[in-house]
């Protein structure tokens, strides 16, 4: 059963398990589960996506019960209009925070401007060596996407050399590799935790959180991180 965060008989939103696809695509052939086919046979009824979550992301997504309302909803991502935030893991420290404005070259070739706004909530030191170093340096970060490209937060946080830790293609093999040889885990730690925007309906400011996933709250701990989400 997947983890309904709200409903009514407008919108639902859902707590997306990471490796869960939103819908059926020709690049996925590998599995026949999809988050719109299990949320309408929960519910038993048609639901329709508004945005997307990679595969490997867990958190938020919303989804409309009525075709008229996708438009409206859709247009408030398009317009910049959402608050998103995400949690993530990255390789190093990073800076308290930090303005990504790096633009981003979609598939089908055409570059478009993507800005991603990000503050440090804790860095760690543990005494792994990885390297020519004899310890390794994680953080954790809370990342506001001002614009939706696919992929967005995995090519920013690679560009600034602190890749989020389990993320391929983008991430760091090598970390990577530590993490699924030393602590078998090897889910992409990238987390849609908030998502604030306008109900198409009632008009009133609809902030819905989704508590992090298991193999996150994991890593949280193997890496000693003291943080704890209010949710």
């Amino acid at each position: 059963m997947l983890e309904i965060l709200h409903q009514d008989e407008h919108i639902v939103a859902i707590n997306k398990p990471n490796g869960l696809l939103v819908h059926r695509t020709s690049i996925a052939t590998n599995t026949d589960t999809f988050a719109v086919q299990e949320l309408r046979n929960q519910l038993n009824q048609h639901v329709y996506p508004i945005h997307r979550l990679d595969r490997k992301t867990s958190g938020v997504l919303l989804f409309a019960l009525k075709p008229e309302l996708v438009a409206p909803l859709q247009a408030q991502f398009a317009e910049s209009k959402v608050s998103k935030t995400y949690l993530a893991i990255l390789r190093g420290w990073t800076d308290d925070e930090g303005l990504i404005d790096y633009s981003l070259t979609n598939d089908s070739g055409k570059t478009q401007e993507a800005i991603t706004a990000y503050k440090t909530l804790e860095r760690k030191e543990i005494p792994v060596p990885f390297g020519k170093h004899q310890t390794s340096r994680y953080s954790l970060v809370e990342a506001k996407p001002q614009t939706g490209r696919m992929h967005q937060l995995r090519k920013h946080f690679a560009h600034i050399l602190h890749p989020i830790i389990g993320d391929r293609p983008h991430g760091c093999n090598k970390q990577n590799r530590l993490f699924l040889e030393k602590w078998h885990m090897n889910t992409m730690l990238l987390h849609a935790s908030e998502l604030v925007f306008e109900h198409p309906i009632t008009k009133d400011n609809k902030k819905l959180s989704a508590s992090l996933n298991t193999e996150f709250s994991r890593m949280l701990q193997v890496l000693a991180f003291n943080y704890s989400p209010a949710l």
